[in-house]
């Protein structure tokens, strides 16, 4: 598999990924580092941004539109429109923070089965900052028991060192070619877009319209 940021317009399909969980956790870190292969320190992200990579897994051209949005209690009720049409949703904690992992169960698990739109979208559960394996207090058993009780795909990663991070969004669109649903649903959205006009994708492009 290989990944590039996509300077041709040209692709096969095109996916809407959504990055879930506690805030604090790493996701816009996860983001950044995928689009552009380095981290730096980030703020916490206002309601909800979004970024855009190009890159080629199981011979296919992708296009996926990769929205980042809040963890803070105050910006919910901005983030459930994002939830319709994501053909991918990961949802991502802290492995040094219990109450992150707590809250995928607790919280984001039930916020997807109310609003995502997509019954055949793919799962993923990502514990970030492995990095930090001193402080860890999540272990790796208890994240993937906790995919298999959610139905989840299941990574361990690092925002910092780029451990899986690249890997997490390869395999998350590698499973989500292999569901005829998502696939017919990219195609249509590439159809869509040869129709009318829409912005050249650049891979550092934040935005506030739904996709």
């Amino acid at each position: 598999m290989s990944s590039s940021s996509g300077q041709s317009t040209g692709y096969d399909f095109s996916f809407k990924i959504l990055l879930i969980g506690d805030s604090a956790v790493g996701k816009s870190s996860l983001l950044v580092s995928f689009i552009s292969n380095s981290v730096d320190d980030l703020s916490p992200t206002i309601g909800v941004d979004f970024k855009i990579k190009q890159l080629t897994v199981g011979g296919k051209r992708l296009k996926l539109t990769i929205w980042d949005t809040a963890g803070q209690e105050r910006f919910r009720t901005l983030t459930s429109s994002y939830y319709r049409g994501a053909q991918g949703i990961i949802l991502v904690y802290d492995v040094t923070r219990r109450d992150t992992f707590e809250n995928l169960s607790e919280v984001w698990s039930k916020e997807v089965e109310l609003y995502s739109t997509n019954q055949d979208c793919v799962k993923m559960l990502v514990g970030n900052k492995v990095d930090r394996d001193s402080e860890r207090v999540v272990s790796k058993e208890e994240g993937l028991a906790l995919a298999e009780e959610l139905g989840c795909l299941f990574y361990e990663c690092s925002a910092k060192t780029r451990e899986n991070v690249e890997r997490c969004f390869q395999e998350l669109s590698l499973k989500i070619l292999g569901v005829p649903s998502l696939l017919e649903e990219g195609s249509t959205a590439v159809k869509r877009g040869i129709l009318k006009p829409k912005q050249e994708p650049q891979t550092n492009e934040f935005g506030g319209c739904c996709f």
